[in-house]
């Protein structure tokens, strides 16, 4: 089997190294670029900066369009009944009476003369529920959103993944749990996640690695065949749609190689929106926002967060990274290489509801926002990572895919960290060095250019706030009728949640990797819990 391993930090060295301050290095010579220009050239560097300004508008409004789009999508795909979608894939008819969507014909159609590996009545869900030190008020809703898919819970498999460095505590509460819930599934099991085992950072990873080996024993004393097991992964605060299980399976019925694929639910951040401060509320939103654009942009889709994959193909690439703390987008980077890059991630157009981000205390919430942030920009370590195995190692994929997906990865990192900075303030840089002729014409020109620009830019803006709005789910009674006009208000924070997580975090992450520092520890997000009197707590 082809070494998927990311290296262990005492092993990154050479090549390796230099690779991982790549990001850094790019990033910070294209925050000093508008000055190196103005001083070569005052003129090209206006023209670069406007042609800069100008690709990062147009892709914004694109966005902000595709994310029009995708509202739509989402919304069809939720209204679909898909219990009888399934069943007539089971069946491989359609009443005719019935209208179906042209790509439910087609499928349908297509399986009746190629059956599927994986039919809808064969299919197991395992559900792993990854946990620390949570509550159960944050556990529970959980476990029913679960229970309240519209699938066969005789087919679904629940465990609790949680770590033995949490204490007796949450050994009781996980127990408890399993104990209240667990007969309502097929099968309920709990794995505690041992503390310290070699070679594994502190995070995630290792605890959904260890809980999913405990699962494949126990399929084989089952007898349940791991091929037809579909695996999500869900953290404490996940809950999915109610027809996420349906239209999960039957995806995986339909897709020609389903053991090549993770499939990818919309992640919204909207369980306790009405609760978080207005910079958590605005950051979540924006997530949201992105995460409904991509599942339209297949071709940039990547494992993350809450995401299924074949039980067959996690044995198959040894389960999830235990060496990184990004264990979820890294995972797309093991099964592309397991398999020689014959491995994407499909989009399931129906939601996974999460938590924004709040603790006890505004600040403690301020700063748990900056260090989940920071934690998801630390994927610019999948950089060294893919060229490294894609480019100095031996491997099949082809060299056009590995080149687009490389280009790719290294742009949406390098931007994650710059493209605010440059978009607001690289059009005053050339004024600063020049005041006279026609190249400080074209210096102080370049500002009044590009201000127009951004005014017309902020209709991505307004389809924003908009898309927000319609996301919201209704106003908890403890609430009054003002606080929707502060969903409104809060987006004056938009420039500074931009900069100070999004940029900064982005920039801290890649100059830890520059240096050698690297997050070797997942930093759990603390989940508050709002109670009747209005206070978070933990």
């Amino acid at each position: 089997m082809t070494d998927i391993e990311i290296p262990l930090a005492k092993d990154r060295k050479g090549h390796y190294r230099r690779l991982e301050r790549l990001p850094a290095t790019l990033s910070y010579t294209m925050l000093a670029m508008p000055f190196i220009l103005s001083l070569i050239n005052v003129t090209l560097a206006a023209f670069c900066i406007f042609l800069y300004m100008l690709i990062y508008v147009t892709r914004g409004l694109a966005v902000a369009s595709r994310g029009m789009q995708a509202f739509r999508t989402m919304g069809n795909y939720r209204k679909l009944d898909w219990k009888q979608l399934l069943q007539e894939v089971d069946d491989g008819d359609i009443d005719p009476r019935r209208k179906v969507p042209a790509w439910h014909a087609k499928i349908v159609q297509r399986l009746s003369e190629t059956p599927s590996t994986l039919m809808p009545k064969d299919i197991v869900h395992a559900i792993i529920i990854a946990t620390v030190k949570e509550s159960r008020e944050v556990l529970e809703p959980t476990i029913q959103s679960v229970l309240a898919n519209e699938f066969n819970m005789q087919q679904v498999i629940l465990v609790f993944a949680y770590e033995g460095r949490a204490g007796q505590e949450t050994e009781d509460r996980v127990n408890d749990l399993i104990k209240e819930y667990g007969p309502q599934f097929g099968h309920a099991m709990a794995v505690k996640h041992p503390a310290n085992l070699p070679g594994e950072v502190i995070g995630k990873g290792g605890n959904v690695t260890y809980a999913a080996r405990e699962l494949k024993k126990y399929l084989k004393k089952a007898k349940i065949d791991p091929s037809k097991v579909v695996v999500t992964t869900l953290d404490s605060d996940n809950r999915p749609d109610k027809q996420y299980l349906p239209a999960l399976s039957y995806i995986y019925a339909a897709a020609p190689k389903p053991h090549r694929i993770s499939v990818q639910p919309v992640t919204m951040y909207t369980n306790n929106i009405w609760d978080a401060p207005a910079p958590m509320r605005v950051i979540a939103t924006g997530n949201s926002f992105y995460n409904i654009v991509l599942s339209l942009r297949p071709h940039l889709l990547r494992n993350f967060s809450a995401h299924a994959q074949s039980m067959q193909s996690l044995i198959e690439t040894d389960y999830w990274s235990t060496r990184t703390v990004v264990e979820d987008g890294h995972q797309y980077w093991r099964s592309f290489f397991r398999y020689d890059g014959d491995y994407r991630v499909l989009p399931l157009y129906i939601p996974i509801y999460q938590d924004a981000v709040l603790a006890e205390g505004y600040r403690r919430t301020l700063k748990a926002q900056f260090v989940q942030l920071r934690r998801w920009t630390y994927g610019a370590s999948d950089i060294a990572y893919v060229i490294s195995k894609g480019y100095f190692k031996p491997n099949k994929v082809p060299r056009r895919l590995l080149l687009g997906r490389t280009l790719r990865l290294i742009e949406g990192h390098v931007s994650w960290a710059v493209a605010p900075f440059l978009v607001l303030f690289a059009g005053w840089v050339p004024a600063l060095f020049y005041h006279q002729g026609p190249a400080g014409y074209a210096a102080y020109t370049l500002p009044v250019i590009l201000s127009n620009i951004q005014r017309f830019a902020m209709v991505g803006a307004f389809m924003l706030v908009f898309s927000a709005l319609k996301t919201l789910p209704p106003r908890p009674a403890r609430y009054k009728r003002h606080r929707t006009l502060f969903m409104v208000l809060q987006w004056v924070y938009l420039p500074v949640t931009t900069f100070i997580y999004n940029c900064l975090a982005a920039l801290n992450s890649q100059t830890r990797l520059f240096f050698g520092l690297y997050l070797d520890k997942f930093d759990v997000t603390e989940k508050a819990v709002v109670d009747s009197s209005g206070k978070a707590r933990s």
